[in-house]
């Protein structure tokens, strides 16, 4: 497989996690929403809940293709490129939670940027200061050493929402002012020591980078891929008797899912663009993978903009924000309450894909 080919599936696996984050990001109300489309309420596992994990397994396949050249002599440029990039991207992630309002009192210190962020600093550091073996080793001993700490140090009910030892911690540092209450209670998915097993995920996909690189045939990469992929898949399933599958946490069983899937899913590109030479369908998610970060950041500062600063009068006479009177009054007369929800998101995805068009067209990539 040429390098190449190889960015293409890659890209093309981005572009469909940045469309899916999207698409779950932006329905037209939070209340009409189908069920694939929402996160698991705490133990458990839907399709939503693998997005953010496959991107951070593409963080890790592409630190592999950023840093493999990288010598020994050139570490401490390498060290400056990527303290530089975890700065800018936690920064804007801040940024995103304190628009429009910027009040410091009660901003969310993390979030989906902070947590790429840190977990691509460190997994980057950590790629390029030892070997494969040692990463795997590293890998292994961050999933074992997170569950046995959440285990042993808060015995009873130590997996629960309110009883949690990552709870407990972001309580401690931050107060609940500083964290998101999107349960009904002060609780970060986000939060500081489950960024910790998330490093792992950047690992595994800066694993999988160097299986990509090998002087192997198209085929046999496959196969590889199949073979982690679907071991992974069964090693979080035992593991989940005992420690339960649950984003949240970002337990390590749900790391060993989520990546296996993502090998799966990765395998399932290379054999379509690759092997197939099938790839004409996927030219829009090439257009999304190419400015990623940036056509996140902007879904988050326009959907703010739109339901904080701009206000409209409905049909009742009601000031309502942007994106509730679009909703309203253009999305429920066409489809209804659930499906208009869903078509207002999928409009949405075409709106920000027109834009990443006409970057990609213009040859404009807008790296974070």
């Amino acid at each position: 497989m040429k390098i190449k080919a190889r960015i293409k599936a890659l890209d093309v696996l981005r572009g469909i996690t940045i469309a899916a984050m999207i698409l779950v990001n932006t329905p037209g109300n939070w209340a009409y929403v189908y069920w694939p489309l929402l996160h698991a309420k705490w133990h458990g596992f839907t399709p939503t809940d693998a997005i953010f994990p496959f991107f951070l397994f593409i963080v890790g396949v592409s630190i592999h293709f950023a840093l493999k050249d990288f010598k020994p002599k050139e570490h401490t440029k390498a060290f400056k490129k990527i303290s530089k990039r975890v700065v800018i991207i936690f920064a804007i992630g801040l940024f995103l939670n304190l628009f429009p309002k910027f009040n410091f009192e009660t901003v969310r210190f993390f979030g989906v940027l902070q947590r790429i962020a840190i977990a691509y600093g460190i997994g980057a550091f950590l790629y390029l200061f030892f070997n494969k073996k040692s990463l795997t080793y590293i890998a292994v001993g961050i999933l074992i050493g997170y569950w046995g700490v959440l285990y042993f140090l808060i015995p009873e009910n130590p997996f629960e929402p309110q009883t949690n030892l990552v709870g407990k911690i972001d309580l401690f540092l931050f107060g609940s002012n500083h964290l998101w209450k999107g349960l009904g209670f002060p609780f970060d998915p986000e939060g500081l020591l489950s960024t910790l097993p998330s490093i792992t995920t950047v690992i595994i996909g800066s694993l999988t980078g160097k299986l990509l690189s090998k002087p192997i045939t198209n085929p046999h990469k496959i196969k590889i891929l199949l073979i982690y992929g679907i071991g992974l898949i069964a090693l979080g399933y035992v593991w989940s008797f005992v420690f339960p599958i649950n984003k949240s946490l970002w337990t390590s069983s749900f790391v060993c899912v989520s990546a296996g899937l993502a090998m799966l899913t990765l395998a399932l590109f290379i054999w379509i663009i690759d092997v197939k030479k099938q790839h004409t369908w996927s030219q829009p998610f090439i257009h999304f993978g190419t400015n990623s970060l940036f056509i996140f950041v902007f879904s988050g500062l326009y959907v703010k903009t739109m339901m904080y600063l701009v206000k409209m009068t409905n049909e009742q006479g009601e000031t309502v924000n942007g994106l509730k009177y679009m909703y309203q009054n253009i999305f429920v007369p066409i489809a209804g309450k659930m499906n208009g929800s869903l078509l207002f998101a999928i409009t949405h995805i075409i709106f920000f894909w027109a834009l990443v068009y006409v970057l990609y067209k213009n040859k404009i990539f807008i790296k974070i």
